[in-house]
Parts: C-alpha cells; sequence; structure tokens
C-alpha cells in the first residue's frame, strides 16, 4: 500500500508541475499576443508613414517636373523673342 500512496503523491506533484508549466506556457503566450498586436499596430503605422511619403515624393517629383518645363518654356519664349527683334532689325535694315 505505501507504493500506491507514493505512486499518487508522484502522480500529484506531476500534475502540480503540468499546471505551473501550463500557467508558465499562458503567461508567455498572452505576453507574446500582446507583443505580436504591438509590433502589427508598428508596422501598420510604418507602412502608412511609408504610403505618405512616397506620395510626397511623388508630387515633389510632378512639381519638379512641372518647374524644369516652365524654366525651359520660359527660356524657348525668350529665344523666340530674340529671334523675332532680330528679325525686325533685319526687315528694316532690307527697306533701306
Amino acid at each position: 500500500m505505501p507504493q500506491l500512496g507514493e505512486q499518487l503523491n508522484s502522480i500529484i506533484d506531476k500534475t502540480e508541475r503540468l499546471m505551473e508549466l501550463c500557467a508558465a506556457l499562458q503567461e508567455e503566450n498572452d505576453l507574446m499576443r500582446l507583443e505580436n498586436q504591438s509590433l502589427s499596430v508598428a508596422l501598420t503605422t510604418s507602412k502608412n508613414k511609408t504610403a505618405e511619403l512616397e506620395e510626397k515624393l511623388r508630387v515633389l517629383k510632378v512639381a519638379r517636373s512641372f518647374s524644369e518645363t516652365n524654366e525651359k518654356s520660359l527660356d524657348i519664349k525668350q529665344k523666340i523673342n530674340d529671334f523675332v527683334q532680330e528679325i525686325d532689325k533685319c526687315i528694316v535694315l532690307l527697306k533701306k
């Protein structure tokens, strides 16, 4: 009979250890879930920030292309004006 009591005590001890391990693992699981949620929020925030910065970059590229086009058109207009003035001078010289 003492063996049966020892076996029962052993089973009870092992069961208690398993319950403690289960509780520890459950706590670790909860902590990992919280960390996972935190990282998910950080990832979403990072993706939103990246999308925002990409949009700003696109807008800057468009603005830069407009400013370059604007400068080029001003240069072209100035050259046309210079040519027109030169042609006018030539016409005046031809009339003389």
